[in-house]
């Protein structure tokens, strides 16, 4: 039985995303991945495979987008001696080597219309030719595909065969992009930065406030894998063993110095004040929060789990949020933030210092 891939987060999109593959898995429907460039759509296949009864036979990948055209048919359904200039030998393709297992389509988006006739038909079916060849041939298959294109767009625009993408798209499972992920952020940038720690025999370095903020506002366009290599990086380069702001990627700096993360900022920020009025605790505060003038209530254990956050992160950024707050409404006077926040000066700059926020 494959090793069953490890997919962190606890965001309640990616816990839908976990229900389905539970209930998916056992059958035999095809499944329609899709989500953007580095959201793990193929953890996520590879995960249906292993929790599958197929998990004993072959999983087969084939990147539809990096195979060249004139090449991806042979590639997918085989091709017999001499079919073409260079077939010394008869070669079986994706299809036949998937028998009894699966078959994952990944980028299924760049097929080209000619080749999609054939693959409905193996689907269909259940029946391939090689190229070269005129005999029919069974395969016994479980088709996997992911995309990271819109689909029902390409049907509109005719680019893509409306059969097939109701054959493929059985099951639709659909992964959120990492800046709607909330909290999963610093929970993957950790454990990215401990598997990269330990790979690199180096002892394990801690994310601090300041640093942790600008993880979670900024957009991340490249998704997971663009924080994957990003916690790689610093687990080779940074001096430790708390990774600061300035320690973080130019382009995050640059991102967030020029407000591409304006939107991520605000739904971290309202992640957070969801945490506290979703509470029924005692005690409200009487201070209105920026969530919209609603009092504010104290966050409950179960709204810490459902943020995937621990104490320490929880009050980190609430008092993050705050000094900004103070500098802004005061317009950068560290003397009126200090008496607003009922705290020293010098106590508060060295706040500001810790958590990278103290401007030169």
């Amino acid at each position: 039985m494959p090793d069953e891939p490890v997919i962190i987060g606890k965001d309640t999109s990616l816990r839908a995303v976990f229900a389905q593959i539970e209930k998916v898995a056992p059958t035999e429907s095809t499944v329609l991945v899709t989500g953007e460039t580095g959201t793990g759509k193929e953890m996520v296949v590879r995960a249906l495979h292993a929790r599958s009864q197929r998990c004993s036979g072959p999983f087969v990948p084939v990147n539809c987008g990096a195979i060249p055209h004139d090449l991806i048919e042979s590639e997918l359904f085989g091709h017999e001696r001499g079919a073409f200039t260079g077939a010394m030998h008869a070669r079986p393709g994706r299809f036949e080597v998937a028998d009894r297992g699966t078959l994952f389509l990944d980028e299924v988006g760049e097929m080209e219309l000619s080749l999609q006739v054939k693959i409905l038909r193996a689907l269909q079916e259940r029946v391939i030719e090689r190229v070269g060849g005129t005999q029919p041939r069974r395969v016994n298959v479980r088709v996997i595909a992911a995309t990271n294109r819109n689909l029902e767009e390409e049907v509109t625009r005719k680019t893509f065969r409306e059969d097939l993408y109701y054959r493929l798209s059985v099951i639709p499972i659909h992964l959120p992009p990492l800046r709607n992920r909330g909290s999963d952020i610093l929970e993957l940038a950790r454990y990215f930065l401990g598997t990269y720690c330990s790979q690199n025999s180096r002892e394990s370095l801690t994310l601090s406030d300041g640093a942790a903020r600008m993880l979670l506002d900024y957009p991340w366009p490249g998704n997971v894998r663009e924080l994957e290599n990003f916690m790689n990086r610093l687990s080779i380069l940074a001096e430790g063993p708390r990774i600061e702001p300035a320690d973080l990627p130019e382009k995050i700096h640059r991102a967030l110095h020029s407000g591409q993360a304006g939107d991520a900022a605000a739904r971290t920020r309202q992640a957070l004040a969801d945490a506290g009025s979703a509470g029924s605790g005692a005690g409200p505060l009487a201070a209105s929060a920026a969530s919209g003038g609603q009092d504010f209530v104290w966050p409950k254990l179960e709204d810490l789990a459902r943020l995937g956050m621990t104490l320490k992160d929880f009050l980190g950024c609430m008092e993050h949020n705050l000094l900004l707050e103070a500098l802004d409404r005061y317009e950068g006077s560290h003397q009126q933030a200090a008496d607003c926040l009922g705290i020293k000066r010098t106590t508060l700059i060295e706040k500001l210092k810790r958590k990278g926020l103290l401007k030169a």
